[in-house]
């Protein structure tokens, strides 16, 4: 089964390539390391074509194991970690690049560009801690039971009349928001800055980032952009990719998108919903429920909500409930993504583990038939905020799914439909974890899902948990505006 399909035009030789790259001087490649790309950064450099090319004909090429020993601000973690630290001198580590990823940067002079993954310089193993590698690790484990991972990812981002000098001079304060007014879906407020609505599109297609839908969202300057569904691989890189776009294209226009789950706090933050599915090798969708059961549905299902999935959609359904809280900072890795989640369904943002069949309140959303065809079958995880990463977003959904169909778990938690007229059912149902702080220390414990040898493991925990403490760390010594307003006069 493919686990990542090819970009239009990718090499499949180093023949192919050198023709490829026959009258380019240069070539820019990027990674992404874990405790940075959480943030939507990417790491990368251009490298001469000569030099490219020989790292593509060996093993790959160096690069400094800092990326994984320092946060977004290029801080060094507050305690050193597995990778990256004084003792192994920030050695270097081994970036395998990855063909299949070849695009061209259009508004970058069509430059070559390709992704790399990280590989152990002495064993040539791939790094337990790089997001890519983790992800390739869930679609390798479905791959060797003939199912490939596919996957969807909605962005939701504010847009600013700023550049990062302005927004640095106002101390992050009082930023003007591209359009005033709440307007989502309004065709009337493109109008104002349609070519930048419409480059991001455009550029986006040239990139080789596909894009479903592009519309105004709910918000002061906000949009929302859909990405194509494809293999999960191939979404992972496309939702990384779309981010250094939008940010690289508003630059042009004068205008810097942020993908922050939650800038303004009387708002609705900005999602980064997550739709998954499993694909048979003959095509079919393993969520969906065979042909004769579409009038009345599956007589064995759980429940109403689940009559249309197929027993392994229910299975995979609880593994991603059962594991949800265990893996939370992987689906909501910054401080201010729990903001976003504590106004609950006020703001359409899930704050405990639930499900429901086509509910925008649940934590997971079935989409499943009368609503779509058979084939679209599949499962919305709303708990995400814009700021995730997408692979390790993406790995924690399909590993724990795929957990539940391994185990055959069983789905004993009712519906979300029914706590809607019961509140005293609904204290029943488990929270997800408020905070960073809270989400972090319940990953690491001893008996977490997250630790199990086939979700994550151990070495991935303790490695990203750290970086998740460093961030904890630096909020808790941080004084805020609220705090200065709030106590200066009056205490």
């Amino acid at each position: 089964m493919p686990t990542n399909i090819a970009t239009k035009g990718a090499p499949t030789s180093l023949q192919e390539l050198r023709e490829l790259l026959e009258d380019d001087t240069k070539v820019k490649v990027a990674g992404d390391a874990t405790g940075i790309d959480v943030d939507g950064v990417l790491r990368g450099k251009f490298m001469s074509k000569d030099k490219f090319l020989s790292a593509a004909s060996s093993t790959g090429f160096g690069f400094c194991s800092v990326i994984f020993g320092w946060d977004i601000h290029d801080a060094p973690y507050s305690r050193e970690l597995l990778v990256s630290n004084r003792q192994n001198g920030y050695r270097d580590l081994l970036a395998s690049i990855d063909l299949k990823t070849f695009r061209r940067i259009p508004w970058e002079n069509n430059v070559p560009f390709f992704l790399v993954s990280f590989l152990d310089p002495i064993t040539l193993k791939p790094l337990s801690v790089d997001p890519r590698g983790v992800l390739r690790r869930a679609t390798d484990i479905a791959a060797t039971q003939n199912i490939e991972c596919v996957a969807g990812v909605e962005y939701e981002y504010f847009n600013f009349k700023e550049t990062p000098e302005s927004v640095a001079q106002k101390n992050f304060t009082n930023l003007q928001p591209l359009t005033p007014g709440m307007h989502g879906y309004s065709l009337l407020r493109t109008q104002l800055n349609q070519n930048y609505f419409h480059d991001l599109f455009d550029e986006s297609l040239k990139f080789g980032v596909e894009i479903e839908g592009h519309h105004t969202e709910t918000g002061p300057g906000v949009l929302e952009t859909a990405l194509a569904y494809t293999s999960a691989m191939r979404m992972a890189d496309n939702a990384i990719l779309f981010k250094f776009l939008a940010k690289s294209v508003g630059m042009k226009h004068g205008v810097l998108p942020s993908f922050m789950a939650k800038p303004w706090g009387k708002l609705p933050g900005c999602s980064g919903h997550v739709h998954v599915s499993l694909k048979a090798l003959d095509g079919r969708n393993l969520f969906a429920v065979d042909e004769s059961e579409l009038r009345n549905g599956r007589p064995q299902s759980a429940n109403d909500d689940t009559r249309f999935l197929s027993k392994e959609g229910e299975y995979f359904l609880a593994g991603v409930l059962d594991g949800l809280a265990d893996v939370m900072p992987m689906l909501v890795p910054t401080i201010n993504g729990y903001k976003r989640l504590v106004g609950g369904e006020a703001f359409w943002a899930p704050n405990a583990v639930t499900y429901g069949y086509d509910s925008r309140a649940a934590s997971v959303r079935i989409i499943s038939p009368p609503s779509v065809p058979l084939a679209a079958t599949r499962f919305e995880i709303r708990v995400p905020g814009a700021d995730m990463n997408p692979y390790l977003a993406l790995s924690a959904i399909f590993l724990l799914g795929m957990r539940g169909i391994r185990k055959q778990l069983p789905l004993t938690l009712p519906p979300v439909s029914t706590y809607h007229n019961n509140p005293e059912r609904r204290k029943e149902a488990q929270l997800l974890p408020t905070s960073l702080e809270e989400a972090t220390r319940r990953m690491m414990e001893p008996d977490s899902v997250a630790r199990e040898p086939d979700v994550f493991g151990d070495e991935f925990v303790d490695h990203f948990g750290g970086t998740r403490q460093h961030e904890v760390k630096l909020w808790n010594e941080a004084v805020t505006n609220w705090e200065v307003e709030r106590y200066l006069e009056l205490v």
